[in-house]
């Protein structure tokens, strides 16, 4: 019986090893900010705010995601006087996002027009050489895919339109 039973273990173990593996489901634009040493600040507003299921979720956004050090940025009365209130934090954060997947070489052709985000302020895009400023901010890093969209760094935080 024993015999048997490491029998079955081995003849497991050995299918599980053999087996191909899996390609790696991409994560959501919520796992990469989650998965952002740098954007641990984001990640907690956006928890805060309500906002993680609807970036875990279907369809397609291209978010402006603000570092850490773009948060820092912000002097602590307004950064408290925002977290303090969820309404304003959300149009904050709505203010980084715009509809439907749009990657760095569409980016690019947008240059001297505005684009209107989620929140409903428009932020002009300027090419200036090989940076790209959305709003105030510039893009730091491009094309982080996501199964529900793609994520572009930034430096700075958007503020919108009142």
């Amino acid at each position: 019986m024993k015999s048997k039973l490491i029998g079955a273990f081995t003849f497991a173990a050995l299918m599980l090893m053999s087996a191909p593996a899996r390609a790696e489901e991409p994560k959501t634009i919520a796992g990469i900010v989650a998965g952002s040493k740098d954007h641990t600040i984001l990640l907690a507003l956006v928890k805060e705010a309500g906002l993680a299921e609807t970036l875990s979720g279907k369809g397609e956004w291209t978010v402006f995601a603000p570092t850490d050090a773009a948060f820092k940025k912000i002097d602590a009365e307004t950064l408290k006087k925002v977290q303090g209130d969820k309404e304003l934090l959300k149009k904050i954060l709505l203010a980084h996002a715009v509809k439907g997947t749009v990657l760095s070489g569409d980016v690019v052709k947008l240059d001297g027009k505005e684009v209107e985000t989620l929140q409903g302020t428009k932020f002009k895009v300027e090419v200036k050489g090989k940076a790209v400023m959305f709003g105030d901010a510039k893009v730091t890093a491009v094309d982080l895919k996501a199964s529900n969209g793609v994520v572009h760094v930034i430096d700075t935080v958007l503020m919108p339109a009142k």
